[in-house]
């Protein structure tokens, strides 16, 4: 097809300083461009066909690694005391 309608990745080497050529730098294409992109992401990774509970579990292990993160040197702390 033609340049301008390629995408990045298909791209090549040799070809980019004209294929940024006909990119559009104005805020209603760079705008255009972000919201490209972000419809692609939502419908890779969150706007799935078959969901399950990974994505529920994925986040709740951040959420306890985090948490356990901010709080290491209040645990690191009371590790050794004893408590009689």
């Amino acid at each position: 097809g033609p340049l301008s309608e390629r995408r990045l990745m298909d791209v090549r080497l040799g070809e980019l300083p004209a294929w940024l050529a006909t990119c559009n730098f104005s805020p209603q294409g760079l705008l255009a461009g972000a919201q490209k992109a972000w419809n692609s992401y939502y419908d890779k990774y969150i706007n799935v066909k078959r969901g399950g509970p990974a994505g529920i579990s994925m986040l709740l292990a951040g959420y306890c690694l985090l948490s356990y993160g901010w709080n290491y040197q209040h645990i690191k702390c009371h590790r050794w005391r004893k408590y009689h």
